[in-house]
Parts: C-alpha cells; sequence; structure tokens
C-alpha cells in the first residue's frame, strides 16, 4: 500500500503542476475567468494528505518497532 500511495503522491503532483500553469494562464487574461484560482485547490489538499502520510511513516515504524521500510520501495 505505501507502494501505491507515493506513486499517486508522484501523480497528483504532476496534476497539481499542471493545473497551477492553467490557473496562470486563464487569470493572465483580459477577461480572467476567476473560478480557475480555485481549481488547484483539490490536487494541493491530496498532496498535504499523502504528503503527511510519506512523512510520519518512518517514525510510525519506529514507534511500533517495526522493521525498517528502507528496503522496500
Amino acid at each position: 500500500m505505501n507502494k501505491w500511495i507515493r506513486q499517486f503522491h508522484r501523480w497528483v503532483s504532476v496534476a497539481f503542476a499542471l493545473t497551477v500553469i492553467a490557473t496562470t494562464i486563464a487569470l493572465a487574461q483580459e477577461k480572467p475567468v476567476l473560478w480557475m484560482s480555485y481549481v488547484p485547490l483539490l490536487p494541493l489538499a491530496l498532496l498535504a494528505l499523502t504528503g503527511l502520510y510519506l512523512f510520519i511513516l518512518p517514525y510510525a515504524v519506529k514507534w511500533r518497532g517495526g522493521r525498517s521500510i528502507a528496503g522496500q520501495t
């Protein structure tokens, strides 16, 4: 499952980058589309959740007394 979350995090980061580029282009127009500024918020929230999980994962394994995840990729 950790592998899946890491891969999901990577793909969501690509989606986030694309939405930021699209938002920048949309807001730079003569008549900007203001709702476009909210588009990157969903990928950003997903990145925050998966990023926190991936950040806390090594500490949780150590706290549980489990094996190291360094060998797992």
